[in-house]
């Protein structure tokens, strides 16, 4: 990531102050992570804040990628921070990630206040950092002092008393913000008992130093002290793992909620208002942030299934996370748990709808939930493989596009210690029978030939709907056209689904075939599933289907032909 010292705020230091930031996160994770006492002691801030991040820069590359392409130039500063801003916000992780994502939508807003501006300067920098710490606070149901909104509104308010281009008013908020980060204990007692400094605020004081990086070339030294006193960390701290303190941290949040949930939602501003209303009163730890349409929902409760259902009345949740903080854990009962012991094996596995998250998870996989057009970054693939919290792993990328993403997550789990078998699994039709022959039981090295052979024999195929005209191998095609896609080559062009479906089952059982396996995405008709098994039935003699309910997953229909 280029690194240009320069006096404005453009596209170009929006680009290289997210890549900054996602390196100095990655440098500090480990440590934010060990510190994580509050709101809950489950040490991951570092790693949801890294990951929250990661997502952002996927979006601001993806926006420079793209004006390179089409038109040969950078795109404008609205373009780049309103790209960060969206993508902060849709992989915003727990409630560090969640409020750092406002953070940068509150910047992004000023920055991008002027569409056809291409740059801002001191005081327009000024101006975003204030309206982020405001907006963060808003966002939060209830504030607390000593957290990273004190962090970020020190570092606004320090910005504010300064005059100068953008590298001097970054410079004053990063050191009003590290003073405000080292006033923390004082300000919040689980802090003081535990001898920590905040950690989303340790995070947010890492991404103001790189924006001190990005205007000045220089990286300011962070001059504080992580932990105040001298306590005791368990081992490696990481997505299962506890910061086991010398004085309980989490001691004034007995009996408190047991179940963060975390799902992006699509609905009015109207029905958000009436939202946060329901789940502040369900738990805790609630923040709502986004807006125009698409939100991220954090909350803390004991009922995660009303949690759930109170997005489902406001509008369309989805990529829904439940975690559970565990029974008898430091964030129920007040007292130290002692470190989960790992299981022997387990299967990561990237699904594309929310149903096929259901059916992989009965079957005890842990799941990546990727939304179409938006596949999940390396970090996030760690973050499942961490989660598996198993000596062995078998990871299903289940998107061809993915071999790279997941070889990344694998070799970066494998330096942790984890053993992690990759089978390149192409579609989620491969995955799901790949999932059927697994055995625990077995031998790690013959569950995954097993696997890989029954991936290996599953021919897929997929139907979906074009969205501009372009050359395919079946020939040109039209915006609107029904695509057939064969092992990922447009095989059919049709104009009714349900006719295009059927044509590309007869050309992948004319090879021969025992199983179909159908899954149904939420915009395929009704009525297409039971006209392919009655043509199976009909046309196929000994030839089974199954069928399954997608949800939201991009194509109308998966098949996959065993």
């Amino acid at each position: 990531m280029p690194q240009v010292p320069q006096t404005f705020f453009d596209a170009l230091a929006v680009r290289t102050w997210c890549g900054l930031a996602l390196r100095a996160l990655g440098r500090a994770r480990e440590e934010i992570d060990a510190i994580n006492v509050y709101p809950v002691a489950d040490g991951d801030t570092g790693t949801n804040l890294y990951l929250t991040m990661e997502s952002a820069v996927t979006a601001v590359e993806a926006v420079f990628t793209g004006h390179g392409t089409l038109t040969g130039q950078k795109p404008l500063l609205a373009d780049a921070a309103g790209a960060m801003a969206h993508g902060a916000l849709i992989g915003a992780r727990g409630n560090s990630g969640t409020i750092l994502a406002q953070l940068l939508r509150g910047m992004a807003q000023v920055l991008a206040a002027d569409g056809e501006t291409a740059h801002t300067d001191g005081e327009g920098l000024r101006l975003a950092l204030r309206h982020a710490a405001d907006s963060a606070r808003q966002a939060v149901a209830h504030p607390v002092e000593g957290t990273v909104l004190s962090v970020a509104s020190a570092a606004a308010d320090a910005a504010d008393a300064t005059e100068g281009d953008c590298g001097t008013v970054a410079r004053a908020a990063y050191d009003g913000a590290c003073a405000a980060l080292a006033a923390t204990p004082g300000q919040l007692a689980v802090l003081e008992r535990a001898g920590v400094v905040d950690a989303g605020g340790r995070g947010l004081v890492a991404v103001l130093a790189a924006l001190v990086e990005t205007f000045t070339r220089e990286a300011p030294v962070f001059g504080g002290h992580a932990r105040v006193e001298a306590v005791s960390v368990s081992a490696a701290p990481g997505v299962d793992d506890v910061v086991l303190c010398e004085e309980d941290p989490a001691a004034p949040q007995e009996g408190g909620p047991a179940y963060e949930v975390i799902y992006l939602l699509e609905a009015e501003d109207a029905a958000v208002t009436r939202l946060r209303d329901r789940l502040d009163a369900l738990g805790d730890s609630l923040v709502v942030v986004g807006g125009d349409g698409l939100w991220n929902v954090h909350v803390h409760v004991d009922d995660a299934g009303a949690a759930v259902e109170a997005g489902v009345e406001a509008g369309r949740p989805y990529r829904i996370r439940i975690t559970h903080f565990g029974l008898g854990d430091v964030h129920t009962t007040g007292a130290e748990r002692p470190p989960r012991e790992r299981a022997q094996r387990a299967v990561v596995a990237v699904v594309p709808g929310e149903g096929l998250a259901g059916l992989y998870g009965e079957a005890g996989a842990t799941t990546v939930l990727a939304r179409p057009g938006e596949p999940p970054a390396s970090g996030e693939l760690v973050a499942a493989l961490r989660r598996a919290h198993a000596r062995e792993v078998v990871l299903l990328p289940n998107d061809a596009d993915l071999r790279h993403t997941a070889a990344a997550a694998a070799e970066q789990a494998r330096a942790e210690g984890i053993r992690v078998a990759l089978i390149p699994t192409r579609s989620a039709v491969q995955g799901i029978a790949a999932l059927a022959v697994h055995e625990p039981e077995r031998r790690f090295d013959e569950d995954v030939v097993s696997m890989t052979s029954a991936a290996g024999a599953t021919r897929y195929a997929e139907v979906a709907v074009a969205e501009r005209q372009s050359w395919t191998m079946a020939g040109i095609c039209q915006a609107g056209d029904v695509l057939g896609l064969v092992d990922g080559d447009v095989a059919v062009i049709g104009a009714d689904v349900t006719a295009t479906a059927r044509s590309v089952l007869d050309r992948m059982l004319a090879a021969g075939g025992e199983l179909v396996t159908l899954v149904l995405g939420d915009e395929a008709p009704e009525s297409v599933a039971d006209v392919l098994e009655a043509h199976v039935r009909e046309s196929y003699l000994a030839v089974d289907t199954v069928v399954y309910r997608g949800g939201r997953q991009g194509a109308l229909l998966l098949i996959g032909v065993e």
